[in-house]
């Protein structure tokens, strides 16, 4: 049994009397038609649109990027009359941002076959790509690592206790903390971040707890600090490794009191906040050398999230990229585009050291770099090793990926508790420990 006919949506925009005179023709091959001015579009989706340039649309171009570009997935055509055709530039224009043009008088049966390659391209390029501005675009994948992230989040989200969010430098432990606060009850109120390493180790305290007016020289105005300001909501203490010794007693007299004094005061300030805190070191080989409380370490370590890194999400690279390259689109000034063969086989070969970040920027770095209608491995600063001339791995090798993977497996799954872990791989935890240490997993 066949299913109900696809619905294909086709907005002309600026027609002319060519155009009107297309559409009857159009509407009988089973397109849902719409036509407007391009002042008039609005919030119009539709799978293709055909536009007609005009000479001013290339003098000020600013409209038909602007149109294009929010168009997620539809593809446009362009409709040039010969007077167009002449003008400057016109075919750099139409190959960067259309899929295809077609010029006047029609030709309707080359019409219709446009119109058909450019429907199955646009229906391809909307499979699996969430709108970029939705909620959930922060935590993109369907690899078993994020979704398991996404449902501990979900059972996170709700409580009041402190998180310690860890994982590799580019993993997204921002984005994790982002969407602990926008699930949690304290949603409607600030979500604070402070990068403790980014911050000078003098201005920290001032930073964190605020000052009085005359504290300190160039103190000219009393200032509220960052815990202060998200009274209410969630505070989100990123690379809290890097917090100075001095500072680590202040925030633990905060979460133990539960109130601050601002530098310079004497008045005890009443503050509720979630505390959410990130790091990519090491913080138990940290303790141990004495360079972060243990007793604080205690206090942020109640629950746990560990993000993966991108290495072993290469599933969701694909997905990632098309997301990146919408959503730096418009930043660029050219149109989103997909990625070539070459340039998803490179991906997926490359083992990602900078992790989701790295992935960001070399996708903003092809979009500008590309000179064709899709972005090359060169593009991305990446090349694409042929299959034939790459060496078999040894039986050997091959053990050993899988004994990785195994671990990486269990500890998204069980890291706060690793005696759980090593049952679940059935072997001691004395083993499990050496196997960690054997392939440098933290």
């Amino acid at each position: 049994m066949g299913g109900p006919p696809v619905q294909r949506r086709l907005l002309v925009v600026d027609p002319c009397d060519d155009c009107h005179a297309l559409l009857p023709g159009l509407r009988t091959a089973g397109w849902e038609v719409d036509s407007c001015t391009l002042a008039a579009v609005g919030d119009r989706s539709c799978d293709v649109g055909l536009l007609r340039l005009q000479p001013y649309h290339l003098e000020r171009p600013e409209a038909v990027k602007e149109l294009i570009g929010r168009s997620g997935t539809t593809e446009w055509i362009a409709v040039l009359s010969q007077d167009v055709l002449r003008l400057q530039n016109v075919g750099d224009f139409v190959c960067e941002w259309f899929f295809d043009f077609h010029t006047l008088p029609f030709d309707v049966a080359r019409v219709q076959v446009t119109l058909g390659r450019a429907f199955g391209m646009a229906r391809l390029r909307g499979r699996g790509h969430a709108p970029v501005d939705e909620p959930e675009h922060e935590l993109l994948g369907d690899s078993r690592p994020i979704r398991e992230l996404r449902k501990l989040l979900s059972k996170l989200a709700p409580t009041e206790s402190p998180v310690l969010i860890r994982g590799d430098s580019g993993t997204g432990k921002e984005l994790v903390a982002k969407t602990l606060h926008r699930q949690s009850q304290r949603h409607a109120k600030p979500f604070v971040a402070i990068n403790c390493g980014a911050i000078p180790e003098h201005l920290i305290q001032s930073e964190l707890f605020g000052h009085e007016k005359g504290a300190f020289t160039g103190a000219h105005q009393r200032k509220v600090g960052r815990i202060e300001a998200a009274n209410g909501g969630t505070l989100f203490l990123d690379e809290i490794g890097d917090l100075p010794m001095e500072l680590q007693a202040n925030l633990l007299r905060f979460l133990q009191e539960k109130h601050i004094e601002r530098v310079g005061g004497s008045q005890p300030i009443a503050v509720d906040v979630r505390v959410l805190a990130a790091t990519h070191v090491d913080l138990e080989a940290a303790v141990e050398k004495g360079t972060f409380r243990e007793d604080l370490y205690y206090r942020l370590n109640v629950l746990q999230v560990v993000t993966a890194p991108l290495r072993e999400r290469h599933g969701d690279v694909a997905m990632l990229a098309n997301h990146f390259s919408r959503f730096y689109s418009q930043e660029t000034g050219r149109r989103p585009r997909s990625f070539s063969d070459d340039a998803l086989v490179a991906m997926g070969q490359h083992a990602w050291p900078g992790n989701v970040r790295e992935l960001a920027n070399r996708v903003r770095r092809g979009l500008v770099l590309a000179e064709g209608r899709q972005i090359e491995a060169a593009d991305l600063g990446l090349h694409c090793q042929p299959a034939l001339s790459a060496p078999m791995a040894t039986l050997e090798d091959y053990k050993h990926r899988a004994e990785r993977q195994a671990l990486c497996d269990v500890l998204n799954r069980h890291s706060d508790n690793l005696s759980v872990a090593a049952r679940v791989l059935g072997i001691s935890r004395p083993t499990f420990y050496r196997l960690l240490h054997k392939h440098q997993i933290r």
